[in-house]
């Protein structure tokens, strides 16, 4: 998902997006830890859409603080 898109998701939206991409991060490193994952791609592509989740979280409560 593009930053722009998520930028027209709500405050309550993002929350919840950011803990079930934490959670994915976790359960990929898991399995990788596990010898489980066969596609270790996955974990940065998540760990930078994580990253585009809170970079708007962070905009929003600047805008919100401004």
């Amino acid at each position: 998902m593009k930053a722009n898109e998520l930028r027209d998701l709500t405050l309550d939206e993002l929350k919840d997006k950011e803990a079930a991409l934490s959670q994915e991060l976790f359960n990929l490193r898991f399995q990788k830890a596990t010898g489980q994952l066969g596609n270790t791609a996955m974990i940065p592509k998540t760990k930078r859409e994580l990253a585009r989740v809170k970079t708007v979280l962070r905009e929003m409560g600047a805008a919100d603080s401004a």
